[in-house]
């Protein structure tokens, strides 16, 4: 079993991570004790409301141990106009599914699974539209997944 940084047990197992935005949610899963995360869905918003029968249906089927939301910053560290949207959501998420639900900042995220998109597959805009929020939710879950490593082993 692992530890965050205050202290706190984190069963290993299967986590689900969210890229949070007001038009799409990126999911990815991982496996805390391999430290790898793999892109899974990108979820549309209903009139800018969270899809919760697909997030339902994602929680029923990978039955995860827990799930990890990338929190939204500015470069400063201060709140942006999404902040307190990204908090709402991991709340509603804690209180539905009676999970824990984990943050992590996700400043550059989106930025980086682009980078690597265009880099290694030279995709479309169309294409990266369509999967770059499952790749900075990769990107946010192996983050995760190393900041509690590193705070256990």
């Amino acid at each position: 079993m692992a530890s965050d940084q205050s202290g706190q047990a984190i069963p290993v197992g299967t986590y689900l991570g969210f890229d949070f935005g007001i038009r799409k949610i990126g999911v990815a899963v991982g496996n805390l004790e391999t430290g790898t995360a793999n892109p899974l869905v990108t979820i549309l918003a209903v009139e800018q409301k969270p899809d919760w029968l697909k997030i339902s249906e994602l929680i029923d089927s990978w039955q995860p141990t827990g799930l990890v939301v990338g929190v939204s910053k500015r470069e400063d560290g201060s709140d942006n106009l999404v902040t307190p949207r990204i908090m709402r959501f991991s709340r509603q998420l804690e209180g539905r599914y009676a999970l824990p639900v984990h943050q992590v900042d996700e400043r550059l995220s989106t930025f980086e699974a682009k980078q690597l998109l265009f880099d290694e597959t030279g995709v479309n805009a169309t294409t990266l539209w369509k999967v770059q929020d499952q790749v900075a939710a990769s990107l946010i879950l192996q983050t995760w997944f190393g900041e509690v490593r590193e705070d256990c082993c």
